[in-house]
């Protein structure tokens, strides 16, 4: 059955005083599946979405595999878990298994503080280390203090995200114009739309899409060395050269070129999103979870996409994490089930409704818009190329993000004080989680 009163967990939390200020795991030692005959998950996927219709089936399948055992799914919402997941791990009345969101400031503080079960052992025994890309492994380690990509494994991913290009073919074609394969041929590209009269590119400053547009240029001009020093902190960061200049540099030339609104910077992602489906734009730079919504919207329009090119690098990263908790009770089953959904015909799923798999052979994949995108995620990976999110880093990061986009764009700041504003921000939250440098 479905659905239940995350607000009751709380209710029962504060009156077994576990919303006091002190959060330590109690320490079940859970079970190989004699802990309960009743096997819980949770998680806040849609049932009609990719990932739920292919956890759909993988329920089924652990069904068939424990007849003995009872399923109860329970529904909840990804701000529910976000801020409440530490709360109510802390007692007894916990799920088995749970959709979490992965980073230092979500999953790797529940592993600090011991609220979710290292899954290291699991991980070598049952081979999920050799079906993830090592870009996947990166947010499914967490050293013990919560940061990402070292230490042991705390969850598994079973999904995968990612930023590209999505194009209206007609636009194009009135132009005379063909995808670009070079960072050259995409400038040559916008700038037949601005002689056109055509801005190319939807955009939106007050949200996320403008920072991922900065971010892609930052990657253009960089190596993995910089992502696991900006990411990871695996190195200082020169906030002052490249790959940072030269792609806070070309951002600022876009602006000034006209390849961005002038208004954009006080527009939503929705508000670019919709743009380009309804023919205001050309392209769109955003990720794989605006498909599902560009397929729909979209059915009666000419579109496409591209690999942003000219770079090995993309922002994406796995998707959400499955995560076992410590005072879980059906420990093994919860393995069980991860397994399960890492199998070839839950992957599948996922493949044929465009849901990013992890594993599987994206050639199987019927629908060809839906192959290409899974085909072009396949080949990142083979290349470890997913870098990640520009706001990742650091708590806070985000709105600092935001902020400098829209200064970008407003032309209040140029880009040597954008870049000084983001290091100090960067700087600081570094120091906050006690890293020095």
């Amino acid at each position: 059955m479905r659905r239940r009163n995350f607000n009751a967990l709380l209710a029962a939390a504060a009156a077994t005083g576990l919303l006091g200020p002190t959060l330590s795991a109690c320490g079940s030692s859970g079970s190989s599946g004699g802990g309960s005959d009743t096997f819980t998950i949770w998680d806040y996927e849609s049932d009609d979405s990719a990932m739920g219709q292919a956890w759909a089936r993988a329920v089924e399948i652990f069904k068939e595999q424990h007849p003995e055992v009872t399923v109860k799914i329970e529904d909840q919402t990804f701000e529910q878990l976000q801020k409440n997941a530490k709360i109510v791990l802390t007692g007894d009345d916990v799920p088995d298994i749970m959709e979490y969101n992965k980073g230092n400031s979500t999953s790797g503080q529940l592993a600090s503080q011991g609220l979710i079960e290292p899954l290291t052992e699991q991980a070598t025994e049952r081979g999920w280390d050799a079906k993830l890309a090592a870009s996947l492994q990166t947010t499914a380690r967490y050293t013990e203090d919560g940061l990402m990509g070292d230490g042991d494994w705390y969850g598994v991913p079973n999904y995968g995200e990612y930023v590209f290009v999505y194009y209206n073919q007609d636009m194009f074609e009135a132009q005379g114009l063909s995808v670009p394969t070079t960072l050259e041929e995409f400038e040559a590209v916008c700038d037949a739309f601005v002689a056109a009269g055509q801005i190319p590119l939807a955009e939106a400053g007050s949200e996320y899409p403008m920072g991922q547009l900065w971010y892609q240029l930052v990657l253009s001009h960089a190596d993995r060395s910089f992502v696991n020093a900006y990411q990871l902190f695996e190195g200082d960061v020169d906030w002052t050269a490249d790959p940072i200049k030269a792609g806070t540099d070309k951002l600022v030339e876009w602006i000034d070129k006209g390849y961005v609104a002038a208004d954009s910077a006080g527009l939503t992602a929705e508000d670019a999103g919709t743009a380009f489906i309804n023919g205001s734009y050309p392209m769109f730079v955003s990720g794989s979870w605006w498909f599902g919504r560009i397929v729909g919207d979209m059915a009666d329009k000419n579109w496409d996409q591209f690999l942003f090119p000219g770079t090995d690098l993309f922002p994406g990263s796995s998707g959400n994490l499955w995560v076992v908790p410590t005072n879980a009770k059906n420990k093994e089953l919860a393995y069980d089930f991860i397994d399960i959904t890492l199998s070839d015909e839950v992957q599948a799923i996922l493949g044929e409704k465009g849901g990013l798999p992890v594993t599987g052979d994206p050639s199987a994949i019927e629908d060809e818009k839906t192959r290409t995108m899974t085909e072009n995620f396949a080949q990142i990976n083979e290349q470890d190329g997913l870098a990640f999110y520009p706001d990742w880093p650091v708590a806070g990061f985000y709105d600092q993000i935001v902020s400098a986009m829209q200064s970008l764009i407003n032309g209040s700041k140029t880009g040597a004080e954008v870049l000084a504003d983001l290091q100090a921000a960067y700087d600081e939250g570094k120091a906050d989680m006690g890293i020095e440098g």
